[in-house]
């Protein structure tokens, strides 16, 4: 399914690809400048969205809005799993 996501930014475009138990959320900004936005995830709180392409584990999400910046036309990738699903080949940020 293709679920459209409300963002804080008209630059950018949020939005969830969902199959089975797969759950990729996609943020993509259509700026050619650094843009922040704040997502409404509270409805998948606890769990960490994983960056597909590097692996890397972002923060857990909450019940507070999701911040993320993303470089001029940049892009997210993310994987929304639950902690008892990350596995240990994901990145930990330092």
């Amino acid at each position: 399914s293709y679920t459209e996501l409300p963002s804080s930014n008209p630059a950018v475009l949020a939005f969830l690809r969902e199959y089975e138990d797969d759950l990729v959320l996609c943020v993509n900004n259509f700026s050619r400048f650094a843009q922040p936005t704040e997502l409404d995830l509270s409805a998948f709180g606890g769990r960490h969205p994983v960056e597909l392409f590097g692996g890397v584990r972002f923060p857990a999400v909450g019940e507070l809005p999701y911040l993320l910046t993303l470089g001029g036309h940049g892009f997210y990738w993310f994987r929304l799993r639950h902690e008892s699903t990350v596995s240990s080949d994901t990145v930990t940020p330092p």
